[in-house]
């Protein structure tokens, strides 16, 4: 009897267990699915067989950000190739691509940058005056590299992309989606494996400062080899990334998350849920997970190399130059005559029919002076500090552009939380503005 009443007892208390066990399990699997932070859109492609594992909104256009300069890349990696350029080619700076808005390296007009560096610069500044130097130096001007952009991702499979400039910065006409950057993402790896190894780079150097990449998987996700983030207030922030693990290789694209952080985690999520199901057999090299990928590398246009000379670097007469506009090359130039378009370094581009104008943001970034209101060793921090001051300051900060700007201060990353466009005058104005609402405040020389 004693042996029956235990047995009943021991079943008995494993209904109980399995009855408390099957709501934590369920909850358990509601953790899990919540797990990943919420972002707008986002697409997960197993590298090995083209397969897309995981796609939310993928089709939906999004303005891209500096997922742009992916393309800008695709697109100088084809005249390395070719040989119509080398990593030691030197680019001439425009007064264009030297007035173009953080971040950036704070490129003066006439000044020349190797290809190698401008790639790196683009990889891991994000630098947005390196990516116009690219444009004109291989279109002649940044329109019509933005053309052959356009072109080129259409040959490759982009069907829902347009550019309208080579660096990201907002402009209404210029969209792509998940899906896009994702194709745009594989092509760079398939195409130009020997150039894609840029995209790893976590360091870089120019002219004695030392730049981080803003990718953080780089640093902390395990097998991260690239590729590259973005962000713009309309677009969010966006992250096309690559990881391998063991024989497995996914893509990433994620974009719209509200933080930095939050897109990290998103990212990081979607890779860590479908490693599991991903394909441990590589494609061979006829395959070439043609399923997603598809075409190979479009022609480039014909080179021809001109007569660039700094007289037509200058700016042009329309462009009202201040003396206090810290870019400009103090060094005398010789005036040229009235407004010479800056000749292609590498290539005449065919004449397409013109682009209409693009609608540009109403945000002054041109000024030579930026109001910086914090430096903190977050990005999220400076963002959340430049939102809470331009809600507090609305009158004197409207029309000038918030941005963060990273810099490297012993082993740690900061960011500095700034606002761009200002004269000298307007910026000692609006910080004396913000001191009267005690919110601390400094006046910084354009970078």
């Amino acid at each position: 009897m004693n042996v029956q009443r235990g047995a009943r007892v021991a079943l008995a208390l494993a209904l109980v267990l399995g009855t408390l066990a099957a709501p934590s399990a369920e909850a358990a699997s509601r953790r899990s699915k919540s797990s990943t932070p919420k972002i707008a859109a986002s697409i997960v492609v197993d590298m090995n067989t083209g397969t897309i594992l995981h796609s939310e909104a993928a089709e939906q256009p999004r303005p891209p950000a500096s997922l742009t300069k992916m393309m800008t890349l695709y697109v100088l990696f084809g005249y390395l190739r070719a040989g119509k350029i080398t990593p030691d080619s030197e680019l001439i700076v425009t007064s264009h691509a030297a007035s173009q808005a953080p971040t950036k390296l704070g490129l003066k007009p006439g000044a020349k940058i190797k290809v190698t560096d401008a790639a790196k610069a683009l990889v891991t500044q994000s630098a947005n005056d390196a990516a116009a130097t690219i444009a004109e130096n291989l279109g002649g001007t940044e329109e019509n590299f933005a053309r052959l952009m356009t072109e080129t991702g259409r040959r490759i499979g982009m069907t829902n992309t347009v550019f309208r400039n080579a660096s990201g910065l907002p402009n209404d006409e210029q969209i792509s989606t998940a899906r896009d950057m994702a194709i745009l993402s594989a092509h760079l790896i398939h195409d130009y494996p020997e150039y894609y190894t840029v995209f790893e780079t976590r360091y870089f150097t120019f002219k004695g400062r030392k730049y981080r990449n803003h990718n953080k998987l780089l640093f902390g996700y395990k097998g991260t080899d690239g590729i590259k983030t973005g962000y713009t207030r309309a677009s969010g922030f966006n992250l096309a990334a690559s990881a391998h693990r063991g024989n497995k290789h996914l893509l990433a694209v994620v974009l719209g998350g509200k933080t930095g952080s939050q897109r990290d985690t998103a990212t990081r999520a979607l890779l860590d849920k479908h490693f599991a199901k991903a394909s441990e057999t590589k494609p061979t090299q006829e395959q070439r997970v043609a399923s997603f990928v598809g075409a190979p590398p479009p022609p480039l246009p014909a080179i021809k190399k001109p007569n660039l000379t700094l007289a037509s670097m200058a700016p042009a007469p329309s462009r009202a130059a201040s003396p206090a506009e810290g870019d400009i090359d103090p060094a005398p130039v010789a005036a040229p005559p009235p407004a010479p378009q800056p000749q292609p370094v590498l290539a005449a581009l065919p004449s397409p029919a013109p682009a209409p104008k693009p609608a540009m943001e109403s945000a002054r970034v041109d000024g030579a002076y930026n109001v910086q209101v914090g430096a903190f060793t977050s990005q999220a921090e400076a963002e959340n500090r430049l939102g809470m001051v331009q809600q507090r300051a609305l009158d004197v900060l409207k029309g000038h552009l918030p941005f963060t700007a990273s810099f490297m201060k012993g082993d740690q990353e900061w960011y500095r939380a700034r606002f761009a466009g200002f004269s000298q005058d307007d910026a000692e104005a609006a910080c004396a503005a913000l001191k009267k609402l005690s919110l601390d405040c400094a006046i910084m020389l354009a970078e």
